[in-house]
């Protein structure tokens, strides 16, 4: 699994802003997003096959059918769900558009960056 990089300090800022949080904040939030970019769409293609295995093992066309069709609507959302962190990143980043404050401050929570531009400790400004 891959691990933040922010360390456990007491409190940090979020990109150059005056938002002070917790150092585990960002951390325990970059995890909990990791874990569902990996988790649920292994899940979700693991619980279609067992559907279609039930169908295929049912031995009736009709079911085999919609087991198909289970399979197929449960790849795709597994799909959807791989990729909406990174959907959100690309729009975050062209919302921001110059500004690089809230850019840093998405990176900081959802890849748990510890920079001078994103996660910064509070002591240090």
């Amino acid at each position: 699994m891959i691990l933040a990089k922010v360390l456990m300090k007491p409190e940090y800022t979020c990109g150059g802003t005056n938002l002070v949080f917790s150092g585990s904040f960002p951390y325990i939030i970059s995890t909990v997003v990791t874990i569902i970019k990996i988790a649920v769409p292994i899940l979700l293609i693991i619980f279609g096959m067992l559907d279609l295995g039930k169908a295929v093992v049912a031995s009736k066309e009709d079911e085999i059918k919609k087991g198909q069709q289970l399979f197929i609507k449960r790849a795709i959302s597994a799909v959807i769900v791989f990729f909406v962190i990174q959907v959100v990143q690309i729009i975050v980043r062209f919302v921001s558009g110059n500004d690089a404050t809230v850019a840093n401050c998405f990176n900081c929570f959802i890849n748990g960056e510890a920079s001078s531009s994103a996660c910064q400790l509070a002591d240090a400004e």
